[in-house]
C-alpha cells in the first residue's frame, strides 16, 4: 500500500499553470528528487503532498497511519525561543509539554513543583520521556546546543534547527524543501548518510547535484506543469531526458511540417473540395489548436559576465597574516599568492571564517599581524556586497539599471527589459518589489546587478542558493568562459569541481591549507572537512560548559613554508634607490599600457596597413611584459 497517492492534481496562480494533472505513487523507500526551474510549482506540489494546501482540482490520498514532516525552504523566524522549545514544537502537544517542564525546573518555585508533578503524569502516558531522549540525540547529531536562543543562531544553524525539527518526530514521509541551504559540507555529508538509511518515503527539491546522485533513486522534473516521473539516479535521468527532448522535437518538427501541409491545401483548393472534404477541414482546426497549446519549453538564460581589462600578474599576496575577533583567531601566520587567472575556491564548516578571509584577501579588513598588497589594475565584483545593494520596496529596473529604460553592456546599448529577460525575469516580475521574489529570484537579480559591472576580479560568496539546475550549469559556462581571476566560496562541491582549480582549506583551528586542484581532487587525495565545534552533549549543555572540559588547543606548528622562508636581508644602496624608483617608473608603464590598449580598440584600427597593425600589437605585448617585470621586480626588493 502506498504511503501518498496524488490522481490528476490541478492547481495554478493567475494565469499561471503550476500543475496540470499530476499524478504521483509514492512508495515506502523511495527517495524522490524534484526537479524544474524557479517558480515551476515544486514547493506547491511539495505543500499538497504535505496536506498544507489543497489541489483545485484532482484527488490526494493519504495512508492514515503516517507521520509526515517537512522542511520548508524558508529559514525559521528570528524567535525568542531556545533551540530545544523550537524542535519541540514538531511534537505538538507532546513537545509543548516538554518546553513547559523545562521551564519550570529553570523556575524552581513551590507553585511550579505542583505543576511539574502534574506534566510527568502526562508525559509518562504520552511517552514524553523518550521522545525527549529522540530531541536529544537529534540535538547532538546536528551540533545545536538545546539552551541557545534560536535569535543568536547564523542562517546556516537556524538551517540546522529546522532540520532538527523535522527529524525528531521520526516521519514516514520526509519533504525536504533545498535541505543542503545554508550548510556546512561536514553536515551535507551527515545529512546525505541519514537520507540514506531512512527507511521511508523522501521527497526532496534540491539544486545539489552531487547530494541528488548519492542520495535518490527516483527524478520527478516538473516542466510547464506536467510531472514526468524517471525510475533512475541523476546520472541516469540526464542521458534519458536527453533522449527524450530529441524525440520530442522530431515529433514536433514533423507535426509542424504536416500543418504546414494543410495550410497550403486550404488555401489552394478548400472551395473546390468544401462539400468531400468537411472532415479534413475539422482535422485541420483540431490541428491548429494543438499547435496553439504546445507548451513551448522555457529558454535558457543568456547572461554575460561584462570583463575588464586584464590586472597585473599578481591579484593578491597575504605574507603570514594572522587575524582573531577578541581572543579568538580565525587566521594565524597564513600565506598565499593569488595571480591572474587563478580559481581559487575557500571551503570549510560555517562559523570558520571563510567571509572573513576574503574581507582580508580584498583589503576591506586589516590583519593584526602580517600584510596583504592587492594588485594593479583590479576591478573587482564582489556579490556579497551587492546582496545590502537591492532595496526590497523597489523593483528590479529600478534595483539593476537606476530606473532607466536602458543599461550599456559590454559596449551594448540594452533596454532593461531585453536584459532582465535574459535572466529569466518575465515582463510582469520585473515591475514587482524585490521582497515579493523568491530566493531563486533574488539570486539572479544579484547576478543580474553583478554582471553589469566590468570586473577583472570575481568575488563569489555562496552564488549557488536557491538557484535552479539549469541557471547553476550556465552560471558554470560564464565563469569557465571567464578570464579573469575567481575567489569563490561555496558548499557546493560539484559546482566547486566546476569551477575552481585550487582550494584554500579552512580546518576551523585558524590553519588554512592550500591544495592544487578541485574538492573532488582533494577527497580523493584523503581530503576531509570536520565541524568547526566539537559535538554537543545529549544534555543539551551550554556551549560555555562545553568547552570547559575540553583541553586547550595548542598552537599550531609552524608549516613547511615558515621553516625554508629566508630571513629578509637589507637592501644595498643602489637595491633601495631601484626600490625608491619602482612605483613611478610601474605608474609610468601602466600609462603607457592603457594608451597602447585603447589605441587598438579603437574603430577602424584593423582596417590599417598590416605593418602598422603588427607594430602595435608588438608594442603592447612588449609594455605587458616590461610591466609585469617591474611588479614582480617590486615583490623581489619587498620581499
Amino acid at each position: 500500500m502506498p504511503y501518498i497517492r496524488l490522481d490528476q492534481i490541478e492547481f495554478s496562480i493567475g494565469t499561471q499553470i503550476l500543475l496540470d494533472k499530476v499524478s504521483l505513487t509514492l512508495d515506502k523507500g523511495e527517495r524522490l528528487g524534484l526537479l524544474g526551474r524557479n517558480g515551476a510549482g515544486k514547493s506547491t506540489l511539495m505543500r499538497i503532498l504535505s496536506g498544507e494546501l489543497a489541489a483545485e482540482d484532482g484527488e490526494r490520498w493519504i495512508d492514515p497511519n503516517i507521520k509526515i514532516a517537512r522542511l520548508e525552504q524558508a529559514l525559521p523566524d528570528n524567535q525568542d525561543t531556545t533551540v530545544f522549545d523550537y524542535v519541540a514544537t514538531g511534537l505538538a502537544e507532546t513537545g509543548a509539554l516538554l518546553s513547559r517542564y523545562h521551564a519550570l525546573i529553570a523556575e524552581g518555585s513551590e507553585n511550579a513543583l505542583t505543576e511539574m508533578s502534574q506534566i510527568q503524569s502526562e508525559l509518562e502516558h504520552l511517552g514524553g520521556w523518550s521522545m525527549e531522549q529522540r530531541i536529544a540525540k537529534v540535538l547532538q547529531q546536528l551540533e545545536l546546543a538545546a539552551d541557545e536562543p534560536l535569535s543568536t543562531l547564523s542562517g546556516g544553524w537556524r538551517r540546522r534547527a529546522a532540520l532538527a525539527r523535522a527529524l525528531v518526530i521520526e516521519p514516514d514521509v520526509l519533504l525536504l524543501d533545498e535541505p543542503t541551504n545554508h550548510l556546512d559540507i561536514p553536515c551535507i555529508d551527515w545529512l546525505e548518510q541519514q537520507v540514506g538509511q531512512f527507511e521511508g518515503a523522501i521527497v526532496l527539491i534540491t539544486h545539489d547535484r552531487r547530494f541528488l546522485q548519492r542520495v535518490c533513486n527516483r527524478i520527478g522534473e516538473l516542466d510547464r506543469g506536467h510531472l514526468t516521473l524517471w525510475q533512475a539516479d541523476y546520472g541516469k535521468f540526464l542521458t534519458l531526458r536527453e533522449q527524450k527532448a530529441e524525440v520530442e522535437a522530431r515529433a514536433d518538427a514533423l507535426f509542424d511540417k504536416k500543418l504546414a501541409q494543410e495550410e497550403t491545401w486550404i488555401r489552394q483548393g478548400i472551395k473546390a473540395r468544401r462539400t468531400r472534404n468537411e472532415g479534413r477541414v475539422r482535422a485541420l482546426k483540431t490541428m491548429r489548436n494543438e499547435r496553439a497549446q504546445r507548451r513551448v519549453a522555457q529558454g535558457k538564460g543568456q547572461f554575460k559576465l561584462e570583463e575588464a581589462n586584464r590586472s597585473g600578474r599578481r591579484v593578491a599576496e597575504a605574507r603570514d597574516i594572522t587575524f582573531g575577533y577578541d581572543d579568538e583567531k580565525v587566521v594565524r601566520h597564513f600565506s598565499t599568492i593569488i595571480q591572474r587567472g587563478d580559481r581559487v575556491g575557500i571551503v570549510g564548516s560555517n562559523g570558520v571564517g571563510k567571509s572573513t578571509v576574503i574581507k582580508l584577501l580584498l583589503g576591506e579588513l586589516t590583519p593584526d599581524q602580517g600584510d596583504v598588497l592587492l594588485g594593479t589594475q583590479l576591478e573587482i565584483a564582489y556579490s556579497d556586497q551587492l546582496r545590502g545593494e537591492l532595496d526590497p520596496d523597489k523593483d528590479l529596473i529600478d534595483n539593476i539599471c537606476g530606473g532607466q529604460q536602458f543599461i550599456e553592456i559590454n559596449g551594448q546599448r540594452r533596454h532593461a527589459i531585453s536584459y532582465l529577460g535574459d535572466f529569466l525575469f518575465a515582463p510582469d516580475r520585473i515591475r514587482t518589489p524585490v521582497k515579493a521574489l523568491s530566493g531563486g529570484e533574488i539570486n539572479r537579480a544579484i547576478l543580474a546587478r553583478l554582471f553589469t559591472r566590468p570586473a577583472n576580479l570575481l568575488v563569489l560568496d555562496e552564488p549557488t542558493n536557491d538557484l535552479d539546475i539549469e541557471t547553476l550549469e550556465l552560471l558554470e559556462e560564464i565563469l569557465l568562459e571567464f578570464k579573469g581571476t575567481i575567489i569563490l566560496v561555496s558548499h557546493d562541491r560539484h559546482f566547486l569541481d566546476k569551477v575552481v582549480t585550487s582550494l584554500l582549506v579552512m580546518k576551523g583551528n585558524s590553519e588554512i591549507e592550500e591544495q592544487a586542484g578541485s574538492y573532488a581532487d582533494w577527497e580523493a587525495r584523503g581530503g576531509q572537512l570536520t565541524p568547526a565545534t566539537p559535538a554537543l552533549p545529549a544534555s543539551g549543555a551550554s556551549q560555555q560548559a562545553q568547552a570547559e572540559t575540553l583541553p586547550t588547543q595548542a598552537e599550531p606548528l609552524p608549516n613547511h613554508a615558515e621553516l625554508t622562508r629566508p630571513k629578509k636581508q637589507k637592501l644595498s644602496y643602489r637595491e633601495q634607490r631601484e626600490l625608491d624608483g619602482l612605483p613611478a617608473n610601474i605608474e609610468a608603464l601602466e600609462a603607457r599600457h592603457t594608451a597602447l590598449l585603447a589605441a587598438i580598440s579603437e574603430k577602424g584600427f584593423y582596417e590599417q596597413a598590416q605593418e602598422h597593425i603588427s607594430e602595435a600589437l608588438t608594442a603592447v605585448t612588449e609594455s605587458e611584459h616590461a610591466l609585469d617585470a617591474a611588479l614582480e621586480r617590486l615583490i623581489e626588493l619587498e620581499g
